[in-house]
């Protein structure tokens, strides 16, 4: 069981009080992961004294470097990594690009950039790895970035084949609609839009999210996260292979009705719990409880992430 408080936050900065520390030494998973399995969604933090955290992050992390997230990748039976930008390191993409160029091809990445990005800086990313950028439009995390400035950084990655990852929550779907039905790009959403799992997944609000992917195919889901949208659990600690039963019905019938559009991801190293952190060994046997069969968990982990991610 991992320890409170038990990991570095190196070089001139302070851990945000009460923040959760990844898990040390989790399970290996009773699920065995297909051939060419993709973690596609982790983060890089840091470490802090070689990459410094941005001055305008809404969090100080622990460490969680590049050989901590590969260690993890072999250990729980992936291939490959895709490596999402953390809001902690803002704009700076320099701990991702470090992570990519390290990973021997077993990595690609989602950057975060500004309208001031240039085409060169563009280009050094796509060598290095970087297929999307990510918009994040919860409140909390970041401070709010003008559409039309994202509606700019939109098109103009459109020529690299660039993806664009929105991070939102559903009660803001309806306002943010006609924003993410304007994006040129292949749309990939985090967390299935993070749904409030304590209303029917019959209901309204989860209604308009299915209609969001149904009636745009270019829009895709993560259906990841479970750790973060369960109310019930059980959790996903002490070798439990039923965790997040509140989850299971949402991300099920998105993995059933959208089979070539869904990704799955570890989150690790979690940042911003509250309640608990999960062992990401236990997070892996959540897997076949959404995608039940070989041919959904082929696609969702091996066909889906390879064609988005590692076209070229």
């Amino acid at each position: 069981m991992t320890k409170a408080m038990d990991k570095i936050t190196s070089g001139d900065f302070t851990k945000t009080s009460g923040w959760m520390d990844w898990y040390t030494g989790p399970a290996r998973p009773t699920f065995k992961l297909p051939a060419g399995a993709v973690d596609a969604h982790c983060h890089v933090f840091g470490p802090g004294a070689e990459f410094p955290y941005a001055p305008e992050r809404k969090y100080t992390p622990c460490d969680a470097s590049k050989h901590q997230l590969f260690a993890l990748r072999d250990h729980l039976g992936f291939e490959k990594n895709v490596i999402v930008q953390a809001t902690c390191h803002g704009a700076d993409n320099r701990a991702l690009v470090d992570a990519l160029k390290s990973s021997n091809g077993k990595a690609r990445g989602v950057a975060t950039v500004k309208r001031s990005v240039t085409d060169e800086e563009i280009q050094a990313m796509h060598d290095a790895g970087v297929r999307g950028v990510r918009f994040n439009f919860v409140k909390r995390l970041v401070d709010f970035t003008p559409k039309d400035e994202l509606l700019e950084i939109a098109s103009r990655i459109a020529k690299w084949g660039w993806h664009v990852v929105i991070y939102f929550e559903a009660v803001d779907l309806p306002e943010l609609w006609d924003f993410f039905t304007a994006l040129p790009n292949t749309v990939v959403v985090d967390h299935m839009g993070r749904p409030d799992v304590a209303l029917p997944v019959d209901g309204p609000q989860f209604a308009l999210f299915q209609k969001f992917m149904r009636e745009h195919t270019n829009v895709w889901s993560k259906v990841s996260c479970p750790e973060r949208l369960s109310l019930t659990g059980p959790k996903a600690l002490n070798g439990e292979q039923n965790a997040y039963l509140d989850v299971i019905p949402f991300a099920k019938a998105i993995v059933e009705e959208f089979p070539d559009r869904v990704l799955w991801g570890t989150d690790w190293p979690h940042p911003n719990l509250k309640d608990h952190m999960p062992d990401d060994g236990l997070l892996v046997d959540f897997i076949p409880h959404i995608a039940p069969t070989a041919e959904l968990q082929q696609k969702l982990l091996v066909d889906n992430p390879n064609r988005l991610y590692w076209k070229d």
